[in-house]
């Protein structure tokens, strides 16, 4: 099965879940505590750790006029004008070089989302090894053909695209140079519910594009989701990341915390490992414990040409006797030989 390589990292399904640890605007326009977010997600056995690449001018226009606020009671940011929250939000671009520094001497892929091309022309001077297209950004063609034609892997939200739309994004990514693809499963709410994420996406999702990976931008609280979605062939994971919930920052109600992704990343490991593959029958290592299985014994002495009846022969534990199957036809037989009690019956023996 292809794999994709990113640096020292696979992705794919022979390899452990990739996870990513999405910083966002979690550093409250904070350098220091960016670094600290940066040194916590390493610790917490995160493979990648993701920012967002834009300005306020580069993802919308300075206005107060209806539709560049946030009118809905159900959401983080309701009452907010688009500008200031991505003024808020954004990280500075002078601060992308120390923050992918830290992280890659802890180990980490350092990358980014860009939302528009003079992003993409930034990051590509950081020579990233791969990029993220965001849910509200899949439809954005001209933005996909330009990260796409850099011939690094691309990692993609599915958000509220439609399969259309879908199957138009994969194949201009790939017409324009894209050949390692990625597609997250995701739920553009925020928090998203697990009843609104619909993980069954994902085997559907591989089947049409069984050339692409798949994966899931989790926005749900805990780590239960992204741990199923495994099951189903997640080879990635993203979920947003801060150093706690209660310090605040524009994301921060729905990211994990360091002790969340440290178990994040423990779970959705052993949930690959158990998938293991088809297998019928005792493994290697149960073959061992065969010895406990129920069997056929003498439960009472018996002398040879008595019968067997349910007065001396039982159904009990260890397996070192006949099938428990066998009992009926082993009733009534008689014995050729003298039993005594604790005695496990055999074939010969009937």
């Amino acid at each position: 099965m292809k794999q994709i390589l990113v640096e020292k990292y696979k992705i794919g399904s022979l390899s452990k879940p990739f996870i990513i640890a999405e910083m966002s605007g979690n550093h409250n326009q904070s350098l220091e505590r960016a670094i600290k977010i940066v040194e916590a997600a390493a610790a917490s056995g995160a493979h990648a750790l993701k920012i967002q690449t834009y300005t306020a001018d580069t993802m919308t226009l300075n206005l107060d006029k209806p539709g560049f606020q946030i009118n809905d009671d159900t959401s983080l940011w309701d009452g907010q004008n688009l500008y200031n929250l991505y003024q808020q939000a954004y990280t500075p671009w002078e601060w992308h070089k120390p923050i992918f520094d830290r992280a890659k001497e802890l180990g980490m892929i350092a990358f980014s989302t860009p939302f528009d091309e003079t992003a993409v022309d930034f990051l590509e001077e950081l020579e990233v090894p791969l990029y993220k297209i965001a849910s509200f950004e899949n439809t954005d063609l001209p933005l996909i053909k330009k990260v796409a034609a850099t011939g690094k892997p691309m990692i993609v939200s599915t958000g509220m695209a439609t399969l259309a739309e879908l199957d138009e994004l994969v194949r201009t990514a790939k017409e324009a140079g894209c050949k390692d693809l990625v597609l997250l499963k995701c739920t553009s709410t925020y928090p998203a519910t697990p009843e609104n994420t619909n993980i069954l996406t994902l085997p559907h999702m591989k089947q049409l594009f069984d050339d692409v990976q798949i994966g899931l931008s989790d926005h749900t609280l805990g780590i239960g989701v992204a741990i199923a979605s495994v099951a189903l062939g997640a080879t990635v994971i993203e979920k947003h990341f801060t150093l706690d919930r209660a310090d605040g920052g524009v994301d921060a109600a729905f990211s994990m915390e360091p002790a969340e992704m440290k178990a994040l990343v423990d779970e959705t490991e052993r949930a690959w490992i158990a998938m293991g593959k088809v297998t019928y029958g005792p493994t290697e290592k149960e073959k061992a414990s065969l010895k406990f299985r129920r069997s056929i014994y003498v439960s009472k002495d018996i002398k040879a040409g008595e019968k067997f009846t349910t007065e001396n022969i039982k159904i009990v534990r260890p397996g070192y006797g006949l099938q428990p199957k066998y009992f009926n036809q082993v009733l009534n037989k008689k014995a050729r030989k003298d039993y005594s009690v604790g005695t496990p019956l055999k074939f010969e023996d009937i």
